[in-house]
C-alpha cells in the first residue's frame, strides 16, 4: 500500500477510534506529510520498503532543520504511530520504527528567584522559637546552597560561627564539603541557637541536629518543605503550578546569583557539591539568559 494511503488510513483511525482533537490531527497530518515527502525524495512510495535507517535519518534531518526537541519528538511519535498501525493492520510485515526513539527533552533550566524575591522570602517573623528556626533555616539554605536533606541532616558540630563562619555539609554518595556561611545566615543561626533552639530542645530527648521540630526532634525534610512553602506564600511567590517555589529554589538561586556576580563555574561546582562541572554548567545557561535580557533593555542598538 502506498505511503499516502496508509497515512490517510492512520489518520482516519485516530479520528474515529482515538477521538483526537482537530488541532492534534492537523499536527499529525503535517508531520506525516513531511515524512511522506522525505520518503518520496528517496524514491519510496511503499511503506513496506522503508528501513529503520530511513526512519532514523528522518529524525536526524528534523533536528538538522532546527526543529525544537519537543516538535521533533512529536513528529517522530507520529511516524512511529504510523508504522505501528501499519504493522498491526497487516499492511507491512515489520515495524521498522519500533527501535527509533524520540529525542530526549532538553533539561529544564533551574528556577531561580531574583534578589528582591529572595529578600521577601527570607523576611520571616522572628518573635518565637519556631520563627527563629524558620528564619535560620531559610537563610542557611540560601547562604550555603545546601540541599534540603543536607540542611536537616546538619549537626551542631558541623557549624562554625566564629571569625570565618562555615558549615560542613554531608552530600550525596557520602561526600562532604566545607562551605562558607554568609553574614546574614550567621546572624540568623546565632539568634536561633541562642534564643530559639534551647526552648525546642527542652521538649525533646536530645539530638545533635541544628534544626529541630516543635517536639524537640530533628526537623524532617517534609517539614522543611512546609516552612519554605509557608514563607513563599507570605512573600506572594507562587506555591503552585510550573513556577512554584520548590525545595531546590534557594539552591538554584544561590548558584545563579554567584555566577551572575562573577564566580567561576568550578568554584560554584565545589560549593554545590557536584561531582561533575557539567551538572553545574546548566546554571550558566540561566545567566546567559539574564545577560541577554540586560543587553536587550540597555544597549541602544539591541533592537
Amino acid at each position: 500500500m502506498t505511503v499516502r494511503r496508509v497515512i490517510q488510513a492512520y489518520l482516519d483511525h485516530l479520528t474515529v477510534e482515538r477521538g483526537l482533537s482537530r488541532n492534534t490531527l492537523m499536527s499529525y497530518r503535517r508531520d506525516l506529510d513531511r515524512y511522506a515527502q522525505a520518503l518520496a525524495e528517496d524514491g519510496i512510495d511503499d511503506l513496506a520498503a522503508v528501513s529503520a535507517a530511513q526512519v532514523s535519518g528522518h529524525l536526524a534531518a528534523l533536528r538538522a532543520d532546527g526543529l525544537a526537541s519537543a516538535t521533533a519528538a512529536r513528529a517522530i511519535s507520529a511516524v512511529r504511530g504510523l508504522h505501528r498501525f501499519a504493522t498491526r493492520e497487516g499492511l507491512v510485515a515489520v515495524d521498522v520504527a519500533a527501535a527509533v526513539r524520540p529525542p530526549a527533552p532538553p533539561k529544564r533550566l533551574p528556577k531561580a528567584l531574583d534578589v528582591d524575591q529572595v529578600t521577601r522570602l527570607l523576611a520571616v517573623a522572628e518573635d518565637s522559637p519556631l520563627g527563629l528556626r524558620d528564619k535560620a533555616l531559610l537563610e542557611f539554605l540560601y547562604g550555603t546552597g545546601a540541599r534540603i536533606s543536607e540542611a536537616v541532616g546538619a549537626a551542631i558540630d558541623d557549624l562554625e560561627l566564629g571569625d570565618d563562619p562555615a558549615a560542613i555539609l554531608h552530600g550525596k554518595g557520602g561526600r562532604t564539603r566545607l562551605v562558607p556561611v554568609g553574614g546574614y545566615a550567621k546572624a540568623a543561626l546565632g539568634a536561633y541557637l541562642v534564643r530559639g533552639r534551647p526552648a525546642l530542645a527542652a521538649k525533646g530527648k536530645g539530638t545533635p541536629a541544628i534544626f529541630l521540630n516543635a517536639r524537640g526532634g530533628r526537623l524532617s525534610r517534609q517539614s522543611a518543605w512546609t516552612i519554605l512553602h509557608r514563607a513563599a506564600s507570605s512573600a506572594g511567590l507562587p506555591v503552585e503550578g510550573p513556577h512554584a517555589v520548590s525545595p531546590h529554589t534557594l539552591r538554584h538561586s544561590y548558584a545563579t546569583h554567584l555566577l551572575d556576580g562573577g564566580a567561576d563555574v568550578r568554584v560554584v561546582q565545589e560549593l554545590l557539591g557536584h561531582a561533575s562541572v557539567t551538572t553545574t554548567q546548566v546554571y550558566t545557561l540561566v545567566t546567559v539568559d539574564r545577560l541577554r535580557e540586560v543587553y536587550a533593555t540597555a544597549h541602544p542598538r539591541a533592537r
